[in-house]
């Protein structure tokens, strides 16, 4: 099933599971806010600060069956473009069961994206913080996921493992495209899981072969099923299956990390012991709250990314590519003679020669634009918050439709045109452009997506025609 597909399927169950668990919930708004509701749509014609204009739809289910629908359409974006027509950019909504700020607008965004956990937290489905745990790097806030997110993000960012990524994919690709023949379909998206799983599995807590890592893929299988499961929890649901899978690996984590403390125990050292995965550098660190089991745990949550996000990255880009020739020729003529020159030299290829390549890190970027690998991105308000103007209510959702923004003609001409040429002199560095999100939960594996994209792109293009 294709990560749209799976957005949508994920849609309609949770739906469902606010139809049926509303009261459980404690979704149903209660009078007071049913009356706040009502005070904003008066208020929002006032002068000053206003509460966003919009429909809360049905009672219960919102507008929830036409956001769902919408993604159906040959339109995805109907939903949000006929809402930006009569209320703007930014706009109030009943989706998934509960009131929610819908913004398209970039600036809004980024603000929210920005702010800190006083403001915003993370909102995530009933089902998605039962797997996830109290302790997931994406729920926990403050200084412990300030401390967290700062080392692991160092880490993936280092040259060390950059070169380290750069031979795994060398390996794992070489050995997959050996394989291939012309007279059997080859699956890219299916291709570039098994690889980029690889890669993380052993960036994270250095399992690359055997056994060990068949049982932790197995099992992993097992658990991400469960993100697109109902909220029941007894033996027989997806949901118990897969917290029991995570609750598998994260043994088989813990066993790791006990193997590594043993092994560092048994040597004789000054204590500069060089990382070779996250495992080691949050090993490394002495807060009390970084426990074995919060560090198991938060490197099942961490290999997510490398089951979907990089995968259908590489797969959009080669779709994408595919039907614009010019594009395909100008990357394959860049790639040809990066490969020339390195065997010339006699010279590896280095992680800072594919992120060099000037024309394939603007295809990846376009890819990032029109793909909207992550469509969205959730926010709770911990108080009523004053943007650009328009007032968040305390305890509405708040959603950042970032593919809106991405595919908005006010920011991008002829937006639903693939077009890598547009980021010439065009900066990345703008609220309009935020494919990993933003702020303090910006995604610490950016640059890894990139370099895993640029690695897949290069071997195709300088291996086959």
């Amino acid at each position: 099933m294709d990560t749209s597909s799976s957005l949508l399927l994920f849609s309609f169950f949770f739906f469902i599971i606010i139809v049926i668990f509303k009261k459980i919930n404690g979704l149903r708004s209660s009078p007071a806010t049913k009356k706040k509701l009502n005070d904003h749509h008066v208020i929002s014609h006032s002068h000053g600060p206003k509460y966003p204009q919009g429909s809360l739809g049905w009672p219960v289910i919102g507008e929830t069956i036409e956001f769902i629908s919408s993604a159906y359409s040959d339109h995805p974006e109907s939903f949000m473009d006929k809402r930006r027509v009569m209320y703007g950019r930014v706009f109030k909504s009943h989706i998934f069961g509960t009131a929610t700020i819908v913004s398209t607008d970039a600036e809004v965004n980024r603000a929210v994206l920005q702010s800190d956990s006083t403001a915003f937290v993370p909102f995530y489905p009933k089902t998605v913080r039962e797997l996830m745990g109290k302790s997931s790097i994406l729920l926990i806030n403050g200084s412990l996921h300030r401390r967290f997110h700062g080392l692991v993000g160092s880490f993936l960012k280092s040259p060390l493992l950059k070169a380290q990524i750069v031979r795994d994919m060398h390996k794992f690709l070489s050995e997959s495209m050996d394989l291939w023949s012309e007279d059997q379909p080859v699956l890219l998206q299916d291709v570039s899981k098994t690889v980029a799983f690889k890669v993380l599995a052993k960036a994270l807590i250095s399992v690359e072969k055997g056994e060990e890592l068949e049982e932790l893929k197995k099992e992993f299988e097992n658990f991400i099923s469960g993100l697109m499961s109902l909220p029941i929890n007894f033996p027989g649901t997806q949901l118990h299956r897969s917290l029991q899978a995570k609750k598998n690996m994260v043994k088989q984590v813990e066993r790791i990390i006990e193997g590594k403390i043993r092994r560092a125990e048994n040597r004789e050292e000054d204590g500069t012991v060089i990382a070779k995965d996250v495992v080691d550098v949050l090993l490394k660190d002495s807060s009390e709250y970084l426990t074995h089991n919060l560090i198991a745990n938060n490197m099942i949550d961490m290999m997510i990314p490398g089951h979907d996000s990089v995968p259908v990255l590489i797969t959009l880009a080669v779709k994408f590519l595919s039907d614009s020739p010019a594009a395909l020729d100008l990357l394959t003529e860049e790639n040809m003679k990066l490969k020339s020159l390195k065997e010339l030299t006699g010279e590896p290829l280095y992680w800072n020669d594919y992120l060099s390549l000037p024309f394939t890190q603007k295809v990846i970027t376009e890819t990032l634009r029109m793909g909207n690998v992550i469509i969205g991105v959730m926010r709770k308000a911990m108080k009523d918050v004053e943007i650009k103007g328009y007032v968040i209510p305390k305890g509405w959702c708040f959603l950042a439709y970032l593919r809106s923004v991405h595919l908005d003609k006010l920011y991008y001409e002829s937006p639903y045109k693939f077009n890598p040429w547009r980021w010439q002199e065009r900066d990345m560095n703008t609220s309009s452009f935020s494919p990993f999100g933003g702020g303090q939960r910006l995604c610490p594996g950016l640059d890894l997506a990139r370099l895993e994209a640029s690695i897949f792109l290069h071997h195709l293009v300088t291996r086959f025609r």
